[in-house]
C-alpha cells in the first residue's frame, strides 16, 4: 500500500511541467566544473601526455540549452524568482548563467556572489562551482587553497565532479601538498559514479604509474569507458595507446580514427596528434598539407606542441614553402610556454642564424632551458657549446657533464662525443676503456634519422681511418657507412664509394664506386660550400681521383686545405700528401711534414705512417729512426697493417728500437693476418725452415 502511494506521488512529480522543464538543466549543472586536462606530445614522439588537469584553468562552465523551447528570457525570469525565494538550485543555476554570459551579461563577480550564497548553505553543486571560480581566478583573486576548500566540501558530500576536481588539485600539488595516492582515491570515487573526466584522469594515473602501479591495460579500460561516452580527451588518450601499442595491440589506423573523433570535437591535442600521423604517414596516407592544416588549427589555439611542429614544417619546407623566419616565430611561441623541443629548435636557429640574427649566447640560454627539463638533444647541444666555447667560455668538464646526461638517455650523438672526450682526455682523465664502452653503446643505437645517422657515418670513418680506441676494421667501416649512406648522408655515400674504389671491406667495384659518388655529389657540393669539413675532404678526394668529376689536383688541394684548416685529420694527411708529391700545389716537404704532424697528433693512422716514413727516410726532416718507430707504433697499435709491417722491419734491423726478432715476428704476423704481402714474404723463409725441421 505504501509503495503504491509512493509510486503514485512520483508519477505526479514526473508529469509536472516544472519537473520536465528543469530536469535536463539539473543534469547539465550536476557536471559543471568537471575540469578536463589537455595532454600534449613532443616532436617525433606522441607517447607523452601532460600532467593531469593542466589546462583546467582555461576550462569554461558548460552552458546548457533551454528545454521544451523555453526562451532564455523566460528561464532567467524563473531563476530570478527562485533566487528571491532563496532557492539554492536557482542561485547556483543563475550564478552559472552569469559566469557563462548565457541569457545575461557576463559578470563573474555576480556569478561568485550567487554561487557563494548557495555554497554557504551547503548546496553541493554550488560549492564545486565556487571552487572552480577560485581555481580559475574568475570573479575572485585566483586562490588554490580556497578552491580546495570548496571542492572538499562538495567532495565530502559525494559530488563526483568535485571529487574529480579535488583529485586534480592533489595530482598537481595546487593548494595542497602533491599527493598522487590521494588523487587516485578521489578520481576513483568520481569514476565509480560515472564521472567521465575522472575515468579519463584515473586512466592517466594508471598509464603513468602515478599513485598506482603502472597498468596499461587498466588505463585502456578507463580511457575506453570515457571515450565511448564521447569524451574527446579520452578518445585522444586511447588513440595514443593504440599508436604506441600500450595495453592494446599497436594499431595506427585505430589511433588515427580516435584522434579524428577527438579532433572533430575541437580537442587540440588530438588535432596535433592527427597532424603528426599525416606528417609521418601512420594510419593514414602521408599528406604534409593535411598535417600543416591540423598543426595550424591546434597551434592557433595555443597548443605548444603543435606550434613547435608547425615551426618544424616551416623550417623544412614540408607542406608549405620553406620559411625560417616563420619557423622561428612558431618555435618562439612554443618555447615561451616551456616546450623543451621548441626551446632546443629555436636555440639551433640562433646558433646557425636561421630566421633570426646569429646569437650564440641566446642559443645557449635556450639550450639550457630545454636541457634542464631533461631534453636529451638540448643537453647534447649545450655540451657542444661548452666544448667549442660558443656563447660560453670553453669548459670541457661542463661539456662532459651535459654529454653524459644526454648519453645516459640513449642519445647516440652524445654517446659518441662522450667517447671522444674520454679518448682524448678532455674534461675527464684519458680512459680507453670508458671511451670504447661509450663507442659501443653508440653503435647499438638504431640509426634511423638524420641526426643519429651521422653517428653511423662517424663510426664508419673511425673504423676506416683508425685513430683511437677503435681499430681499423674495413668490414665494420662498410657496415656503418652503408647505414648512413642509405639514409642519404652524402659524406657517407662518398666514403662508401671510396671503399668500393679501393676494395676495402668490399670487393673492388668501379661501377658501384661511381654510383655512390654520383649520389653523393650534389649533397657534398652543398655541404662543402656551407663549410662542412667532412664534405670538403670528400669532395677533394673526388677531384683528386676523378670520381664522377673531372680529375683536378688544384681543386682537390683547395678542398683538402679548407677541411684541414678546420682540423679534419684525414684532410690534413691528404693535404700533406699533395705537398709531398707536388700535386695541385708546389712540392714542399716542410709543408708536407707540417700537415702530416697535425694529422698524426690527432691519432690519424695514415698521418702517423706518413710522418714515420718521413723520419725514416729523412725527407723534409732530419732522419730519426726513433721518431719513425714511435709513429709507426702508434699507427700499428690501431691495427694498421702497413704500420705493423714497418715496425716489424724496424725490430729486425734494430733501427730506432733494439733488435728483437720476437717483437719483429709478432708485428709481422699481425700485418700478414690482415693480408699484407710484404709481411708474408718476410715470414715465409721462417715457415719453410720450420717445415724442414719437422720432416
Amino acid at each position: 500500500m505504501i509503495l503504491h502511494k509512493l509510486a503514485s506521488w512520483w508519477r505526479k512529480v514526473f508529469d509536472s511541467r516544472y519537473f520536465q522543464t528543469f530536469l535536463p538543466v539539473l543534469c547539465v549543472f550536476y557536471f559543471l566544473g568537471c575540469a578536463q586536462h589537455t595532454p600534449t606530445q613532443s616532436l617525433n614522439d606522441i607517447s607523452n601526455a601532460e600532467e593531469i588537469g593542466t589546462g583546467a584553468r582555461n576550462h569554461y562552465l558548460k552552458p546548457h540549452l533551454s528545454p521544451n523551447n523555453i526562451s532564455d528570457e523566460k528561464e532567467i525570469d524563473l531563476l530570478r524568482k527562485g533566487v528571491k525565494k532563496g532557492d539554492l538550485s536557482a542561485l547556483n543555476k543563475l550564478g552559472v548563467r552569469y559566469a557563462n554570459g548565457q541569457g545575461v551579461l557576463q559578470d563573474d563577480r555576480q556569478a561568485v556572489a550567487l554561487l557563494r550564497r548557495a555554497a554557504e548553505q551547503g548546496y553541493v553543486a554550488a560549492q564545486n562551482n565556487l571552487g572552480w571560480m577560485y581555481a580559475n581566478g574568475r570573479g575572485v583573486p585566483q586562490d588554490d587553497s580556497q578552491a580546495v576548500t570548496w571542492y572538499s566540501k562538495a567532495a565530502d558530500q559525494g559530488h563526483a565532479a568535485a571529487q574529480n576536481n579535488l583529485g586534480r588539485m592533489y595530482a598537481n600539488g595546487q593548494g595542497v601538498p602533491q599527493d598522487d595516492s590521494r588523487a587516485v582515491a578521489l578520481y576513483r570515487q568520481a569514476a565509480d559514479q560515472g564521472n567521465i573526466s575522472a575515468q579519463n584522469n584515473l586512466g592517466e594515473m594508471y598509464a603513468k604509474g602515478r599513485g598506482v602501479p603502472r597498468d596499461d591495460y587498466r588505463a585502456v579500460t578507463l580511457y575506453r569507458k570515457a571515450a565511448e561516452q564521447g569524451d574527446a580527451t579520452a578518445e585522444n588518450n586511447l588513440g595514443e595507446m593504440y599508436a604506441n601499442g600500450r595495453g592494446v595491440p599497436q594499431d595506427d589506423r585505430r589511433a588515427a580514427a580516435l584522434y579524428r573523433q577527438a579532433a572533430e570535437q575541437g580537442n587540440v591535442s588530438a588535432q596535433n596528434n592527427l597532424g603528426w600521423m599525416y606528417a609521418h604517414g601512420r594510419g593514414v596516407l602521408q599528406d604534409d598539407n593535411q598535417a600543416v592544416t591540423l598543426y595550424r588549427k591546434a597551434a592557433e589555439q595555443g597548443n605548444a606542441t603543435a606550434q613547435n611542429n608547425l615551426g618544424w614544417m616551416y623550417a623544412n619546407g614540408r607542406g608549405m614553402p620553406q620559411n625560417n623566419r616563420l619557423a622561428a616565430a612558431w618555435y618562439g611561441k612554443a618555447a615561451e610556454q616551456g616546450n623543451a623541443s621548441a626551446q632546443n629548435n629555436l636555440g639551433e636557429m640562433y646558433a646557425n642564424g636561421r630566421g633570426v640574427p646569429q646569437d650564440d649566447s641566446r642559443a645557449v640560454a635556450l639550450y639550457r632551458q630545454a636541457a634542464e627539463q631533461g631534453y636529451a638533444a638540448a643537453q647534447y647541444n649545450l655540451g657542444m657549446m661548452y666544448a667549442n666555447g660558443r656563447g660560453v667560455p670553453r669548459d670541457d668538464s661542463q661539456a662532459v657533464e651535459w654529454y653524459r646526461k644526454a648519453a645516459e638517455q640513449g642519445d647516440a650523438t652524445a654517446q659518441y662525443n662522450l667517447a671522444m672526450m674520454y679518448e682524448k682526455g678532455r674534461g675527464v682523465p684519458r680512459d680507453r676503456q670508458q671511451a670504447e664502452e661509450w663507442y659501443r653503446k653508440a653503435m647499438k643505437q638504431r640509426q634511423t634519422d638524420e641526426e643519429t645517422g651521422k653517428v653511423s657515418r662517424w663510426l664508419g670513418e673511425k673504423f676506416k681511418n683508425g685513430g683511437g680506441v677503435l681499430p681499423v676494421d674495413d668490414q665494420e667501416a662498410v657496415r656503418f657507412l652503408r647505414s648512413a649512406a642509405e639514409q642519404g648522408d652524402p659524406v657517407a655515400q662518398s666514403e662508401l664509394g671510396h671503399m668500393y674504389a679501393t676494395g676495402r671491406g668490399v670487393p673492388k667495384d668501379e661501377h658501384l664506386a661511381k654510383q655512390w659518388c654520383r649520389w653523393a655529389l650534389d649533397g657534398l657540393n652543398k655541404a662543402a660550400t656551407q663549410g662542412d669539413a667532412a664534405a670538403q675532404r670528400n669532395l677533394g678526394r673526388m677531384y683528386e681521383f676523378g670520381l664522377v668529376v673531372p680529375q683536378d689536383d688544384s681543386q682537390a688541394a683547395e678542398w683538402y686545405y679548407q677541411a684541414a684548416e678546420q682540423g679534419d685529420a684525414s684532410a690534413q694527411n691528404n693535404l700533406g700528401a699533395m705537398y709531398e708529391q707536388g700535386k695541385g700545389v708546389p712540392q714542399n716537404m716542410r709543408e708536407a711534414k707540417n700537415w702530416y704532424s697535425k694529422s698524426a697528433e690527432q691519432n690519424n693512422a695514415s698521418g702517423q705512417i706518413n710522418l714515420g716514413r718521413m723520419y725514416e727516410s729523412g725527407k723534409g726532416v732530419q732522419q730519426n729512426y726513433s721518431q719513425a718507430a714511435k709513429w709507426y707504433r702508434k699507427a700499428a697499435e690501431q691495427g694498421n697493417a702497413l704500420a705493423q709491417y714497418a715496425l716489424g722491419v724496424m725490430y729486425i734491423d734494430g733501427r730506432g728500437v733494439p733488435r728483437d726478432k720476437r717483437q719483429a715476428e709478432e708485428w709481422l704476423i699481425k700485418a700478414a693476418e690482415q693480408g699484407n704481402t710484404d709481411a708474408e714474404k718476410f715470414l715465409r723463409p721462417k715457415q719453410d725452415e720450420e717445415q724442414k725441421e719437422s720432416m
